[in-house]
């Protein structure tokens, strides 16, 4: 953004996302001023401080490039270096001239800052065409504001006025002619800041002005509530008071004329104006050209000779350049354009000054070009030289000299030449030139363009040794001295860089002498009207002179010129064209411009525009003409319009134009044709526009029914009517009565009544039915007939019965009541009203007023009352038919004097609280009498925590000491309060000592359903619903863990106010593991966990062997099924199959190995087996194993005595298949089994870490033919340890052990 048009700005926040812009603006402008900053420390002066991507940085240390600044495409690109007023920048030039380079940076912040708005426009609502307005004050002067309307840039023209006061801090625009598609937002944009506001257009609602056109009101929406001109004068002051808190600040720090390096500032005037710097440097060069903001400060510094001084005679004012909507230009302070100085040494040197062009004043650049001494212009004007004591004479150019022109230097003889520029208040206006020839000098030439820049072709080239003097080097023994470049650029000064060798002299002081207080504005003339200039001067006594294109003008019958005390003033009278020109005024070497623009806008005599606005009236069917005459310069443009429409010719509508005169013509005008008819004339030099009105006249519509009956009794029958919807243009006179009995076929005429659209016909006979016929008439005829509805004379009706009566105070010997009349009259008016009271606990009904004592109104003071008793009333009303219905009783009432108010209740607390509802509880105040009685009732008031409002949440008072306040948001805060009331008042409110938030009471998560099984088992592709209810208070935070991890995005959790639900819709065998619920509020936590196996039916087991290891028994060998691995639950059962039985048996279970030794094999049977795998979802197919047995061969039977020795077969016990590790699930059943031989039979212990589990019941343990095995069935932490078996006989002893791991 810092290299991009401030157009780009919002589009670039856009394209990056950043929603906050004016947070990134005031970045943006710190940036800006940061870098702006940098460039002045290092010499350069950027030609916009505010504009980055300006085309070319201005580097002072470079002295072969010129420099081209434009004053008003500068003050164009950023409005904000026209910041301070005439009076403001008086005070800054002289304070600038006396402080150091530091000053003027500090001074250009202060100049240079972010406008802002004092006051902002504000919200408008305006009703349609009327006019709206809005208004804003600046924080500095600023010619003109940017108007944005609905996203759009609006510019001064018909329907958007954009005005600026003289001062330049109010800015206002005005919106004419509002409609419903002028609704939105607009905005102010000065700088950086902007401010927006919303305008309102209320549409019309009369539903009589429905479908057309409104006329345009003259009223005015909006506008300040403030008196912006007040505000603006203080805001006026408060910039002068800073900038001359800035000034004495940078003068108190650097003290009366010192600066820090150590040179001496000798002011040349009583305005603070620099002659003269003394101090030693390395250079008998000039200093940098340090210019910001409006002030500029010239400064000449001895860089390098010794001992040598320089001289800087002048400070440079600002040339303040307004661009209005014409781009015309007001100058302000002296400016000069110190073109080139050129000095040429002996050896034929010569050095050249750039161009200036802006604000340089009083100039003195001219020195010595032997080096031996310097030249020096004094206040008589003449050049002096310093150690030769040598005078030429030069022109006479004192104060701030208004000029631009070249100085050139060879040897003793100088040129000076200077040229006309754009004039400024406190300038002089001395216009001489004087000029110096010399043969050998060089030829300059200079030309002016509109913009008031001097450019100029050089046509001499620079040697070598020039080039080096540029850059600060030494060009030999003798330097020539040499005026350094001065540079063009809005609000910048001009200064002059030198070398010289002397001693320096000071200037004589010099008086400013008159200066302007207001200087000239530019005027736009009407053409044969009056114009005038005013001017103020700082001195009374002063005279001046007028001058019109350079021309001196003299009064005559054009020209008065006229003073008041030290106010100027110019007045031409009847302006023509060659009027027109730029208008100068001078006073004691000052002068002021002003352009006066003589326009010949549209205009109409005030005779024709009376005739013009004159309303036309015409009848139905004529024709109507409006013509206007009119003068301005030609081309003129005309339109017509009517209600907002612009007219073309056509059937019924014609348009004559010539140069003076246009006439509009409406042929055969009907009743709609009634509107505003406008004619719009404008040209080149402006607009006008003329308004009027067209009245067409028709006989009116009929009277609007239906007729309502407003009294209907045996004597008369009244009733009223609407007048008709459009009069036709003229008022009704009268209303034409006919009257017709039901059942007759004749009307009678009842003749004509005024014109209140009302009857009373007491010609009736009771009983009868009557229609009417009403025709309205105006003087432009009789309207159609409006008939009425049957209307009924003569029936009695009763009026019904009143509200019930309201007490309204009561006292000792009064009761004072009040009721309202019925809602149904019975047709005919009330004639009054009987009031009756009766005792508390009596039935009998009294009668306040007597029959022929009707009461009028609809209060009553009951007087007949006995004091300390309890009463209540009821009312009746009486119409022309009679009595009608009692009203309902009032409630009962003391006839006593007003009571006390109640005090305040006491002990006020909350009981009971949710997230809907919250119950209080209070006791009643006491009872004191003749301070406060006894409270009646009470009521409840409630206001949210960020409310201050405080609402009631019962209508009527409650008798009870408690109330359950209802219809809360959950978790939002409320504050309570209770108020008594009874007859005498209400109580001071007693409010809670906190506010109370719509939430139960702290209640720890707690699990409710107890049923809840911590295993689950699912069939892979089924879904995963676990459903948990708890109960806690707050509401508290629930989160679901798998395996401690939060779960995957898979898993849908819902939860309620007392439950959640974990979702999985379509399970997967990953999806297994433990899944835990956290429930957790301000109360506590809880925990719960269950297990879900998600599996399928496991696929068989491999292939299966057969091995004998031990006679009588097959070892059965199988390979794992592949579901083993992702099923720590999956097992494994075997069935055998003996061949003489033919029947499958299980002979081992819940198997987590893959072999299994079965014993009591017989020989001489075939065995088959079956290997299953199981796990909790379901059972494989079978693995199948070889058959296993041979069938044993008979042979004969033959005894044979055995002749050798007994054989002895008893040996001591060995595990021929020892234990295996395991490990095992908890919850699941662990199998151990191994096989041992022994003769005789061993006796077999097993232990578990050392300890016998023969006699524990928890542990199935089996000895089979050697094959001893044990099983547990639910295997737990406890079960975890080492395990034993030993297997004992006489012949000795064998053991085996093993380790059981369990996992959770």
């Amino acid at each position: 953004m810092c290299n991009a048009d401030r157009r780009d700005y919002e589009r670039i926040c856009n394209e990056f996302g950043v929603k906050d812009m004016e947070a990134v603006l005031k970045r943006l402008e710190e940036k800006k001023r940061e870098r702006a900053n940098n460039k002045y420390k290092d010499g350069v002066i950027p030609s916009d401080p505010y504009d980055a991507d300006a085309t070319e940085n201005q580097n002072l240390k470079s002295a072969d490039r010129a420099k081209d600044f434009s004053v008003t495409s500068l003050r164009q690109k950023d409005p904000r270096l026209n910041q301070i007023d005439v009076e403001e920048f008086n005070l800054l030039n002289r304070g600038l001239n006396q402080v150091d380079e530091e000053g003027q940076l500090v001074l250009a912040e202060y100049k240079l800052s972010t406008l802002d708005f004092v006051i902002k426009i504000q919200e408008v609502t305006a009703q349609e065409r009327e006019d709206a307005l809005f208004e804003c004050i600046l924080t500095h002067p600023l010619p003109k504001v940017k108007w944005i309307g609905k996203g759009s840039a609006l510019e001064d023209g018909e329907k958007y006025s954009i005005t600026v006061s003289d001062h330049k801090l109010i800015h206002r625009l005005l919106i004419r002619d509002c409609e419903p598609l002028d609704k939105g937002i607009y905005s102010a944009v000065a700088g950086i800041s902007t401010c927006s506001a919303w305008l309102v257009v209320e549409a019309d609602r009369d539903p009589a002005s429905a479908g057309k056109k409104i006329a345009r009101k003259t009223t005015l929406a909006g506008g300040s509530r403030v008196d912006l001109e007040k505000v603006a004068r203080e805001q006026q002051m408060k910039n002068r008071e800073e900038i001359e808190r800035i000034l004495a600040s940078v003068k108190a720090k650097h003290g009366e004329g010192q600066l820090r390096d150590g040179t001496t500032i000798t002011t040349g005037g009583s305005d603070g104006k620099i002659s003269a710097i003394t101090g030693s440097g390395k250079s008998n060069r000039a200093g940098k050209d340090k210019t910001r903001g409006s002030g500029g400060n010239s400064k000449s510094r001895n860089l390098k000779g010794d001992g040598a001084v320089m001289t800087l005679d002048d400070v440079a004012e600002e040339d303040l350049v307004v661009d209005g909507p014409k781009k015309k230009k007001h100058s302000r302070s002296g400016q000069a354009d110190f073109d080139k100085v050129t000095d040429t040494d002996e050896e034929g040197y010569s050095e050249e000054n750039e161009e200036v062009s802006g604000s340089a004043s009083d100039s003195r650049c001219i020195t010595n070009g032997k080096g031996t001494g310097y030249r020096k212009i004094g206040s008589n004007g003449k050049i002096v030289d310093v150690e030769n004591n040598l005078a030429n004479e030069v022109a006479d150019w004192e104060g701030n000299k208004d000029s631009a022109g070249s100085v050139r230097c060879n040897g003793e003889k100088k040129k000076v030449h200077w040229k006309q520029h754009t004039s400024d208040p406190n300038e002089p206006a001395s216009e001489n030139e004087d000029e110096a020839s010399n043969s050998d000098e060089e030829e300059e030439e200079e030309e002016d363009d509109s913009t008031g820049r001097a450019t100029r072709s050089r046509r001499s080239k620079r040697s070598q040794q020039q080039q080096k003097g540029l850059n600060g080097e030494s060009t030999g023994p003798s330097e020539h001295s040499e005026c350094d470049e001065t540079e063009e650029a809005t609000g910048s000064a001009a200064h002059s860089r030198r070398k010289r060798h002397g001693p320096l002299i000071e200037d004589a002081v010099i008086d400013p002498g008159v200066q302007f207080i207001c200087g000239l504005s530019d005027v736009n003339a009407i053409i044969n009207e009056t114009a005038e200039l005013t001017c103020k001067l700082s001195s009374e006594d002063c005279e001046g002179a007028w001058f019109r294109d350079g021309k001196k003008i003299s009064p005559d019958d054009n020209f008065a010129i006229t003073k008041d005390g030290a106010i100027h003033k110019l007045v031409i009278s009847g302006c023509k064209e060659e009027h027109s020109g730029k208008y100068r005024f001078e006073a004691d070497g000052r002068k002021t411009e002003a352009v006066i623009n003589v326009r010949d806008p549209p205009r109409v005599g005030p005779e024709d525009l009376s005739d013009f606005i004159e309303p036309v009236t015409v009848k139905v069917g004529h024709n109507a003409i409006f013509k206007v005459h009119f003068v301005g310069h030609e081309p003129i443009k005309i339109q017509w319009y009517k209600e907002g429409e612009e007219l073309q010719d056509g059937t019924n509508t014609r348009i004559e134009k010539s140069a003076s005169r246009s006439r509009l013509l409406l042929s055969r005008c009907q009743r709609k044709d009634t509107g505003e008819i406008k004619i719009k004339l404008k040209n080149e030099h402006g607009f006008i526009e003329a308004i009027s009105q067209l009245i067409v006249l028709d006989k009116p519509t009929p009277p609007l029914g239906p007729a309502e009956v407003t009294e209907n009794s045996p004597m008369c029958i009244e009733f009223k009517w609407r007048p008709p919807k459009d009069d036709g243009g003229s008022p009704v006179i009268n209303y034409v009565m006919e009257r017709q009995q039901v059942g007759r076929n004749t009307w009678k005429k009842l003749g004509e009544i005024p014109g209140v659209p009302s009857y009373r016909d007491t010609n009736v006979e009771h009983g009868r039915k009557y229609c009417y016929r009403i025709r309205a008439v105006t003087t432009e005829g009789t309207s159609e007939v409006m008939e009425t509805d049957e209307m009924q004379a003569g029936t009695l009706a009763f009026p019904g019965p009143p509200a019930p009566p309201k007490v309204v105070s009561a006292y000792d010997d009064c009761v004072n009541i009040s009721w309202d009349s019925p809602s149904n009259r019975g047709g005919s008016r009330i004639l009054g009203y009987i009031v009756e009271k009766r005792k508390k606990g009596s039935n009998l009904w009294t009668v306040v007023n007597a029959l022929d004592e009707l009461i009028k109104e609809k209060k009553y003071a009951v007087k007949d009352v006995v004091a300390g008793m309890e009463y209540e009333f009821r009312v009746t009303a009486i119409n022309l038919s009679g009595v009608g219905e009692f009203s309902s009783p009032s409630e009962f009432v003391f006839a006593r004097d007003p009571k006390k108010p109640p005090g305040k209740v006491t002990s006020l607390k909350v009981t009971e609280t949710s997230y809907s509802h919250i119950v209080l509880t209070w006791t009643k105040p006491e009872d004191r009498p003749g301070i406060q009685d006894e409270a009646k009732g009470y009521f409840v008031e409630i206001r949210q925590a960020e409310c201050m409002e405080w609402s009631r949440c019962n209508t009527t008072p409650i008798i009870t000491t408690s109330y359950s306040v209802k219809g809360l948001r959950s978790m939002d805060t409320y504050w309570l309060r209770v108020i008594a009331i009874n007859d005498g008042g209400e109580s001071a409110a007693e409010e809670l000592p906190n506010y109370v938030t719509a939430m139960p009471s702290p209640v720890r998560p707690k699990f409710t359903n107890h049923n809840m099984k911590s295993f689950r088992v699912v069939r892979a592709g089924n879904s995963v619903r676990i459903i948990v209810n708890f109960e806690a208070s707050p509401r508290p935070v629930i989160m679901w863990l798998k395996d401690n991890a939060p779960v995957t995005k898979r898993v849908t959790v819902s939860n309620s106010d007392g439950s959640s639900q974990l979702l999985i819709p379509s399970s997967e065998r990953s999806d297994s593991g433990i899944y835990s619920i956290v429930v957790k509020n301000l109360a506590g936590q809880e925990t719960f966990s269950i297990e879900v196996r998600v599996t399928d039916d496991p696929k068989p087991p491999g292939p299966v062997e057969l091995e004998e290891n031990v006679p009588g028994t097959v070892t059965v060998i199988w390979e794992p099924s592949p579901d083993e691995k992702r099923d720590d639950r999956l097992h494994y059962t075997v069935s055998k199959l003996d061949s003489t039985k033919r029947t499958w048996t299980t002979v081992a279970d819940r198997l987590f190995n893959n072999k299994f030794t079965v014993c009591n094999i017989m020989l001489g049977r075939e065995y088959n087996f079956r290997v299953y795998a199981k796990n909790d979802m379901g059972i494989s197919a079978p693995s199948e194993s070889p058959t296993w047995g041979m069938e044993k061969k008979k042979e004969k039977f033959a005894v044979s005595v055995s002749t050798g020795k007994d054989c002895d077969l008893r040996c001591a016990p060995t595990f021929i298949v020892p234990l295996k590790l395991h490990t095992a699930p908890k919850g699941y059943e662990c199998y151990m089994s191994c096989a041992v031989k022994g003769n005789p039979q061993p006796h077999v212990t097993w232990y578990r870490n050392h300890i016998s589990l023969n006699t524990n019941t928890n542990y199935y343990i089996s000895n089979t033919c050697g094959v001893c095995s044990m099983l547990i069935l639910r295997v737990g932490p406890k079960d975890m340890g080492e395990y034993t078996i030993t297997a004992e006989n006489a012949l000795g002893r064998a053991e085996c052990s093993t380790v059981l791991s369990v996992r959770e």
